[in-house]
């Protein structure tokens, strides 16, 4: 009755509206919190004050007294000296507009401002389907759950936002008054969308309150398979520590599985050994291995390049056997082989004192190169003979020395013609011969005893060494005996050699230099003592010639 009392007053006095009396909206106030409405007019002891609540639910009206609706007993007040309302333990009810009409002696003054009750944000979860998720297959859904009202969600990935852009990244909201969620729908996922970690954030005006952080393994794979090495040599080494190693991105770890020439090899490890290869009879011919990846989430299976290669066994146990006898030049012959115990021998190679052999009518090659003939050896081959044997994997060589036995040939003796009394002397004894040949020392056609060496070498000559010398080298296995011509030494007191090239200069230029001073001395002279006439020198020299005197 009163209110609408008041409002036939307002009717005929008019109101005047003041939208400022009331601080500016909405208000948001906790689920369960009090709220408090300030004025922002100063009130007037005698001024009347009429709360209500969504137009005509009347709250409380101060006059003299305070008059309390039924409905707000025990949980609304208003305070007498300003006029400012509370109400106590809201609920989501107690949303809505609250309106303020102040009765003053000049006048009527109302304003209003909207509340909102929020239900505190909490309980904020994320969870997603499938529970496996293999790349471009799988569309996931991530849906996020809060408690709370009035909320807004936010995803983010490491930190960063998430934004939909209607193809394959989606998000959609359902809000309720006191519980609401949000869903993140991505199509085609890629291994990357989920590693996060992703967060969803839910707030209102109150706070906020996010997920626990989230992140989920995308199966991908196997892909970019590759083996190596991707080029290996045609041939590899039997029994060497050869590997193949398949290799390819995929979650989880592919398996593998090896194949030579489409048949399976036994073994899923990413590596395959040599030795699995050949214990299992592959590898003698050439052939292409491959490997294949599988991923067992995905089950996927991708196949690398194949690569081609054969197994060859590496030569071993080179030797060369030749004669064991004694070979004489001009009288003998041999022969030489060269073999290997292992190994498939696809090249030999025959080398003499480090220059390469060839087949000729003196040397004769057998059709495979594994031997030499010679049919009559002469003294030119002997020396070190060499053999190479080579496949594509391996190579190893052998030497024989041979000795051929020859001479003695063209003994020559080697000394100076003269030498001086006192001064050492060497005569050399210069012969070819193999084995080196036994060397007896003639002077005068008379043996020297206890010289056999090549080098006759007498430490200080006297005339007695003077003479004709002559050697004897004997070949003790061809038998041969060659004598040279005699050379004859001179061993003298003095050794007159002349005049050297220094001396003859010095006297040369003596001799100038004394031609030079007596023609200088001849024209002094002349310079100094004139000459006389003829006359008076004929007189001279009769009366000269006539005195006794």
């Amino acid at each position: 009755m009163f209110c609408l009392s008041l409002l036939f007053l307002l009717s005929l006095t008019g109101c005047c509206v003041g939208n400022d009396i009331l601080p500016e909206g909405p208000l948001y106030v906790g689920l369960g919190e009090d709220l408090v409405v300030n004025i922002l007019y100063k009130k007037a002891p005698g001024d009347i004050v009429v709360w209500n609540f969504n137009d005509d639910n009347n709250i409380a009206t101060l006059r003299a007294n305070l008059t309390v609706n039924q409905a707000y007993k025990g949980r609304a007040s208003v305070d007498t000296t300003n006029g400012f309302l509370t109400v106590k333990a809201l609920t989501l009810k107690d949303s809505g507009d609250y309106s303020l009409t102040i009765l003053t002696d000049t006048g009527t003054l109302a304003g209003g401002v909207t509340v909102q009750v929020l239900a505190p944000v909490s309980n904020v979860v994320i969870n997603a389907e499938p529970a496996e998720v293999i790349e471009y297959n799988d569309t996931v859904a991530l849906n996020c759950t809060a408690k709370g009202s009035g909320l807004t969600f936010t995803w983010t990935n490491n930190s960063n936002n998430i934004v939909s852009d209607g193809k394959r990244v989606t998000v959609t909201h359902s809000l309720t008054q006191e519980s609401s969620s949000s869903k993140l729908t991505i199509s085609g996922v890629l291994r990357y969308d989920l590693v996060g970690p992703i967060v969803c954030k839910a707030q209102n005006k109150l706070g906020q309150a996010s997920s626990v952080p989230f992140n989920r393994t995308v199966y991908y794979g196997p892909e970019d398979v590759i083996l190596k090495p991707s080029a290996p040599s045609e041939y590899v080494p039997s029994k060497s520590n050869f590997t193949l190693t398949c290799s390819a991105s995929s979650n989880p770890s592919a398996t593998f599985t090896w194949f030579h020439n489409e048949k399976q090899i036994t073994g899923t490890d990413p590596v395959l050994t040599l030795k699995a290869i050949e214990e299992q009879g592959y590898g003698k011919t050439a052939g292409n291995y491959k490997c294949v990846a599988q991923n067992a989430k995905t089950k996927r299976a991708v196949s690398s390049a194949p690569i081609k290669f054969s197994v060859m066994e590496p030569i071993s146990g080179i030797k060369i056997t030749g004669p064991s006898g004694t070979l004489l030049a001009d009288n003998s012959s041999a022969s030489l082989s060269c073999q290997a115990e292992a190994g498939n021998v696809t090249s030999v190679v025959w080398l003499k004192d480090g220059k390469t052999l060839s087949n000729t009518s003196h040397v004769i090659f057998s059709s495979d190169s594994s031997s030499i003939s010679i049919t009559t050896l002469k003294k030119e081959d002997n020396g070190m003979y060499k053999c190479q044997l080579s496949n594509s994997v391996s190579q190893l060589e052998a030497q024989y020395s041979m000795v051929v036995n020859y001479g003695p040939d063209s003994a020559e003796v080697k000394a100076v013609s003269q030498v001086e009394v006192d001064k050492p002397v060497t005569v050399t004894c210069a012969v070819l011969s193999v084995p080196p040949a036994n060397i007896t020392w003639m002077l005068n056609g008379s043996v020297i005893p206890g010289q056999a060496k090549k080098d006759l070498v007498i430490e200080k000559a006297t005339y007695k060494d003077s003479g004709s010398y002559t050697c004897e080298a004997k070949n003790s296995i061809t038998g041969k005996t060659i004598t040279s011509s005699p050379v004859v030494v001179t061993v003298k007191e003095e050794i007159d050699e002349g005049l050297s090239d220094g001396a003859i200069a010095g006297i040369v230029i003596a001799c100038l230099v004394a031609v030079g001073v007596a023609i200088a001395l001849f024209f002094y002279c002349r310079a100094k003592v004139p000459c006389r006439s003829k006359s008076a020198h004929s007189y001279d020299v009769e009366n000269s010639v006539s005195s006794p005197y």
